[in-house]
């Protein structure tokens, strides 16, 4: 995800000679951010800083983290703009890496989901879900649906106690969103909403809350199938994404004996969920030209279109996988500002 300081990779490097001799053999590893042994044991070394949910004071922006289900231990850090007057969409986002690592604690989370509730004006409720391979998919689309349905219960209660987030939101405006994994998360979690709606009495599960749309940025999807961009787009030492680390990621997040073209993985290959029956919203597709999942979106896209879904795609050039989050170039920055622009204007349509 991140480029390791030296020190940083021998120090991994150290630790990780210590914990073979205490768990064994290593089975399967994404050099300083993750390794997996045979006997269970997971270790992910700190890559990116934790942080707290704190803001700066003129920030003009409130935020606080929150326990949804204290079995799962799954949690959300909210993000809510002050001083706007009118009430604010409402964003529930998930978060990159793999469904292996990461967390809505990351620095690089915090700092990218403060700036754009404030640029983009809208409540954001960043989702930290259980990760595999201690909890392989659906594990992580579980916890999607039942931070949808904890948000929606705290809603119709009138909770007095999570009033400061939920008065200043629009509900008839709602939306899901992620990166990379957590992008994958998003379809997948609207996919099921949907779902519910067919089965349901009630046409909007969710009531009252209205599903207004997905964005998904880089969408983390694979299949067994190598796509052009895949094969041949050159990736910088430190790319957040390699074919190499994708297949590890899918390997450790699949269900056992699954492939790459489980739906979960490749939501269009053959044999995967019919894309004409889906009930979603209007879908935004974030790309980005230097990104091995550059052509894997833009065929989704296609496909959902030719299915009959309202999608729409923006190109962000000369920028790879995840520089939105992981990158601090003038070039990325500059990028992320036109995502955070092509963002507001989709919630605000």
């Amino acid at each position: 995800m991140a480029a390791l300081s030296f020190d940083n990779a021998r120090l991994g490097h150290q630790v990780g000679q210590d914990h073979r001799q205490k768990h064994g053999v290593l089975i399967e590893e994404i050099e300083g951010l993750i390794r997996v042994y045979k006997d269970g044991h997971v270790e992910r070394p700190p890559v990116v800083p934790i942080i707290d949910c704190v803001v700066s004071s003129d920030s003009n922006l409130a935020c606080r983290d929150v326990v949804i289900d204290k079995f799962t231990n799954v949690w959300a850090r909210f993000y809510v703009p002050r001083g706007q007057g009118a009430k604010l969409p409402l964003l529930f986002y998930f978060h990159g890496g793999g469904f292996c690592v990461g967390s809505a604690a990351w620095s690089c989370y915090h700092e990218f989901l403060a700036k754009l509730a404030t640029k983009a004006g809208c409540v954001i409720m960043s989702v930290n879900y259980r990760l595999s391979p201690e909890h392989r998919l659906p594990a992580a689309y579980e916890d999607g649906v039942c931070a949808l349905m904890w948000a929606r219960g705290e809603i119709l209660r009138g909770s007095s106690e999570q009033k400061w987030w939920w008065s200043h939101c629009n509900f008839s405006h709602m939306f899901i969103a992620g990166d990379s994994a957590g992008a994958n998360i998003a379809h997948h979690v609207t996919t099921r909403v949907g779902q519910l709606a067919s089965s349901s009495d009630d046409p909007n599960v969710l009531k009252p809350m209205t599903l207004k749309g997905t964005i998904l940025i880089q969408p983390f999807f694979g299949g067994e199938a190598r796509t052009y961009s895949e094969k041949y787009m050159v990736q910088p030492p430190n790319s957040a994404l390699t074919v190499a680390a994708s297949d590890v990621y899918w390997r450790l997040s699949l269900p056992l004996g699954a492939n790459r073209d489980h739906q979960w993985c490749n939501p269009i290959a053959k044999g995967a969920m019919d894309l004409e029956d889906l009930r979603v919203p209007p879908i935004m597709v974030c790309i980005s030209e230097l990104d091995i999942l550059k052509d894997r979106n833009l065929e989704f896209c296609n496909a959902m279109s030719r299915a009959g879904k309202r999608v729409e795609h923006a190109m962000f050039m000369g920028v790879g996988h995840a520089f939105q989050v992981l990158h601090h170039s003038q070039l990325s920055q500059a990028r992320a500002h036109e995502m955070m622009s092509h963002i507001k204007a989709f919630i605000n349509q």
